[in-house]
């Protein structure tokens, strides 16, 4: 019983003491609904108007570590995080123009796989070690996150903007550290451009935008708005085959808040960077677009740092013309 009682205070003291530190987990869940890195390459370009099927594949590991000297005693404490997550999300591109641009209406449907595992132990002064561990491992639906975007062409260059809403209806238990929805509302926005040069095949493409998050009513916990910038250079070096670099960086602009967010007014901040790749191919009569993409966290605040990586297919179901 005291073990137990003693084990269940290090991992408080891992949660209030952490606030000193530089790894305190921001935003509820650690994670917002945007997912960071979605959309790098081509970010400015709407696809003409016709039905398209887009899948995601996303990967990601990470982890944070807290190591304290609380009056004598050591406290060790840490979060090890891997999820996969495969979201299909049905796009329709309207004929027609509205203000001089396409516009385009998506949802996303999620569901994912996630292993989290917290821990803390604490060492006396005399060398005693006591410690405990949570795991949860879940493989649900998140929420639906319906979407409407406008994309406009001028030449070389082209412009994207979308909304996407966060609609909490997927997995979420209190106290899961798997949880796959969120129990929250979420506007995001965002707006893109990609300038892509055809006679060099040179893209340069960037989109930065803003998450606004509500209140978790079971929990009173409302983290943060967000800003996330992503970006991408890429060189084609055939209609088949292009390689560049991408990166995202975030910062939480707002602390949480809320009688939920009892240690504080935190805000997140990571960046990252790796290479992607685009290839065009047939399957049968079918055109279908491949991108793949990792990055490599760095320079990050109060969040888990660790790889991402994504490989996502895009396929025409009809286009309007054809």
């Amino acid at each position: 019983m005291l073990k137990k009682s003693l084990a269940v205070l290090a991992l408080v003291l891992v949660t209030t003491f952490g606030a000193h530190t530089n790894r305190v987990i921001a935003a509820e869940g650690a994670v917002g609904f945007y997912l960071l890195g979605s959309t790098t390459t081509n970010a400015g370009i709407l696809p003409p108007p016709g039905t398209y099927v887009i899948n995601y594949n996303y990967f990601y590991s990470g982890s944070t570590e807290v190591t304290l000297d609380v009056a004598g005693l050591i406290l060790d404490g840490g979060v090890d995080a891997d999820a996969y997550y495969n979201v299909t999300a049905p796009l329709w591109v309207a004929p027609g123009k509205v203000l001089g641009g396409n516009v385009g209406f998506l949802m996303l449907t999620p569901i994912g796989w996630k292993d989290v595992e917290a821990g803390a132990s604490l060492t006396g002064p005399r060398g005693g070690v006591i410690g405990t561990k949570l795991r949860d491992e879940e493989t649900k639906f998140g929420d639906l996150v319906p979407g409407m975007m406008m994309g406009w062409h001028h030449d070389n260059w082209h412009f994207k903007t979308h909304t996407l809403v966060n609609v909490p209806v997927g997995f979420w238990e209190r106290g899961n550290l798997a949880n796959m929805g969120f129990n929250r509302w979420a506007i995001d926005n965002t707006a893109a451009f990609t300038w892509l040069d055809p006679k060099i095949g040179l893209e340069l493409s960037a989109m930065a935008g803003f998450t606004h998050n509500f209140e978790n009513p079971a929990t009173d916990y409302k983290s943060g708005t967000e800003f996330h910038l992503e970006y991408a250079a890429v060189q084609n070096f055939s209609k088949h085959f292009a390689l560049g670099v991408n990166g995202y960086y975030y910062d939480q602009v707002t602390g949480d808040s809320g009688s939920g967010a009892r240690l504080g007014s935190f805000k997140g901040r990571v960046m990252a960077i790796g290479p992607v790749m685009n290839l065009n191919f047939q399957v049968g009569k079918i055109p279908v677009s491949a991108n793949l993409r990792y990055f490599r966290e760095f320079d990050v605040e109060n969040r888990l740092e660790g790889d991402a990586g994504y490989a996502v297919l895009t396929v025409p179901l009809s286009i309007a013309g054809h």
